[in-house]
């Protein structure tokens, strides 16, 4: 059986409980030594100082920190050591990002336990895992055949899928903070999409916004 070790880095602990409880129950393939559970980047640069562990199993998406900017440093002081990304987040352009800054396996969070089981075994011996549900469309994250109203919506002002996720909430004169919690990011990175989204849509005030949303039948 093999074994190994792993640091488990992200903000929420609901989901770490639950992700620790599931490397419990490897169904014997593996045997895991859970060695540190950081929230924040802070915390995770502390616990890497004094580490020897073979797998970090990250959501960049951490407090206080880039977590791709992380990603690098890891991979340059730890040579030894696997990345696998646990993300919400399926925008091809992060997909990308990520394998760019080191991670050798990246998933999502919705995926199953028997992805993760595959994701950490293809990770721990050597190879690269995408998960499913991750397809490298255009430019902006979306399928060539791609034809519904919002997709469209989408092209046409050159919105991310996240950013176009993020309409119908908008439309709902949802504020960042309710936006964040439905989609389990950060306050900050919906303030950094809707001001892009501001941007590209040449408008400056959410009312245009919702407006907007309401009119391309985003809500």
């Amino acid at each position: 059986m093999q074994s190994f070790s792993v640091l488990l880095a992200d903000r929420f602990p609901i989901y770490v409980e639950g992700l620790k409880s599931v490397l419990r129950g490897l169904d014997g393939r593996f045997r895991c030594d859970v060695r540190g559970v950081a929230k924040t980047g802070p915390e995770l640069t502390n616990m890497l100082r004094d580490s020897t562990t073979d797998l970090l199993l990250i959501d960049i998406s951490l407090p206080d920190t880039d977590g791709l900017k992380l990603l690098p440093a890891v991979k340059k002081g730890f040579m030894g050591m696997r990345i696998l990304v646990l993300s919400q987040e399926d925008d091809p352009r992060l997909v990308k990002a990520a394998f760019k800054a080191g991670a050798d396996g990246f998933m999502l969070k919705s995926g199953s336990k028997d992805e993760l089981f595959k994701a950490i075994e293809q990770v721990l011996n050597g190879k690269v895992f995408v998960g499913s549900g991750l397809a490298i469309g255009d430019q902006n994250g979306y399928n060539a055949g791609a034809a519904s109203p919002d997709v469209r919506f989408a092209r046409q002002y050159g919105l991310t899928r996240r950013e176009i996720e993020l309409m119908p909430f908008i439309g709902q004169a949802l504020n960042n903070k309710e936006i964040a919690e439905r989609l389990y990011i950060s306050d900050q990175t919906v303030s950094v999409h809707r001001k892009n989204i501001m941007r590209k849509l040449g408008v400056n005030s959410t009312a245009s916004l919702i407006k907007i949303a309401f009119e391309h039948n985003l809500v």
